[in-house]
């Protein structure tokens, strides 16, 4: 008697899933991606284990730190911020957090910048939230508007194809002009000219941490160069042309190369091997610097100089989205000794939609370990663990 059509036909989808069941068991190994490939094989975060203060002597409160006259114990720092008069809410908010976990007990100077005079509301609301100094300054034209390389039709054609390709304010000129600025212009402002180190604090950004040692001697005691917090890929599509051209500058100034540099980070191509490729050859890593604590001696200095001229004549800060934090970041990994550069595990950070988070009795508002609250695939972001692999935590 013959067996019916359908039945043949369940009987055979039956043999298929079972062999693919016995393969799925018995076949060959497979290789398992790496945390930047897919969500299912992250990297343990290193937030999640009890998090002190770094080692060694700090410099507490209680040693000269008063207003004025009587801070003797203070070097000169400032806590910096590029801001918009109409973002004095989200300026209050992060200066309210900053004073409270860390400033209120070390009344650093806070240095405001602006390419448009800062409003009488902005000065007074500011000023309300610190004993601390407040200085208010303007930005000069010949550091803010677009150089005169740069061709407008050009821009704004190279704007409409990175709106096309959804890279984030993209067709933004003030975007570009802040990226530049923060680059290779905001050390040479007057107002700093006798600062050596500074805070970066931008509106909107939060801090969870009590933080109970002077950040800035900490910097100068032990040598260290620039501090960070957060370590993301970049969009490659905003930046085809940053390590070409940074190869270029290399070719020209070999001798430029740290012996103790950070090379294996920034090209590294096994985690996430397709940014490296549409970025011809960089990871895209960088450390995410709306929070920076550096020294501007770097920036000051003629290595740093001559990169950032190199790269504002090749056009890319405008033709392409160069944002600060790779071309910071670029310089650091490649100029600098590694051992310099610093991760400030016990600072707790958030700047939508990424943490710093660690596991401290000193904070509280964040979630021990938590890099995001927002889509999982952001997870895939985080490039910390290539910096903790090439270099360390130090």
């Amino acid at each position: 008697m013959a067996i019916a059509r359908p039945i043949r036909v369940l009987a055979f989808a039956a043999i298929v899933l079972w062999g693919f069941f016995l393969y799925q068991i018995f076949g060959p190994e497979k290789t398992p991606k790496g945390p930047g490939d897919t969500l299912k094989n992250m990297d343990r975060d290193p937030n999640l284990d009890l998090t002190g203060e770094p080692e060694g002597i700090l410099h507490r409160a209680d040693e000269g730190y008063g207003l004025g006259a009587e801070g003797t114990a203070r070097i000169n720092a400032t806590l910096l911020s590029l801001v918009r008069n109409e973002e004095i809410d989200g300026m209050v908010q992060a200066m309210r957090d900053l004073e409270r976990t860390w400033n209120n007990k070390f009344n650093y100077p806070w240095t405001f910048f602006n390419e448009v005079p800062f409003t009488e509301e902005f000065k007074k609301r500011t000023q309300a939230e610190t004993k601390a100094k407040c200085n208010y300054e303007l930005i000069p034209k010949e550091h803010w508007d677009t150089p005169s390389w740069i061709d407008e039709e050009l821009f704004q054609e190279s704007a409409q194809i990175l709106k096309e390709q959804d890279i984030q304010y993209g067709a933004m000129k003030s975007y570009h002009q802040m990226c530049r600025w923060n680059s290779g212009m905001f050390y040479k402002h007057p107002a700093l000219a006798n600062t050596q180190f500074y805070w970066r604090v931008e509106p909107k950004v939060h801090f969870f941490c009590d933080v109970d040692y002077d950040v800035f001697r900490y910097m100068a005691d032990y040598n260290k160069t620039y501090g960070f917090t957060i370590n993301l890929y970049d969009s490659p599509q905003s930046l085809p042309t940053l390590w070409p051209e940074t190869v270029k500058f290399l070719a020209q100034h070999p001798d430029y190369l740290h012996p103790e540099n950070s090379m294996d980070w920034v090209v590294d191509n096994k985690r996430r091997p397709e940014h490296n490729k549409n970025a011809n050859g960089y990871s895209t890593c960088h450390f995410w610097s709306n929070f920076e604590i550096a020294d501007m001696t770097f920036w000051r200095s003629q290595v740093y100089e001559d990169y950032f001229n190199h790269l504002d004549r090749a056009g890319g800060f405008f033709y392409e989205r160069w944002g600060d934090a790779p071309v910071h970041s670029i310089a650091l990994g490649l100029f600098e000794d590694s051992s310099k550069i610093h991760w400030f595990r016990d600072i707790g950070y958030q700047h939508i939609p990424y943490f710093n988070c660690p596991n401290s009795p000193k904070c509280k508002g964040c979630v021990a370990g938590r890099f995001t609250d927002g889509e999982a695939w952001l997870m895939k972001e985080d490039c910390r663990p290539n910096w903790f692999k090439y270099v360390g935590m130090g």
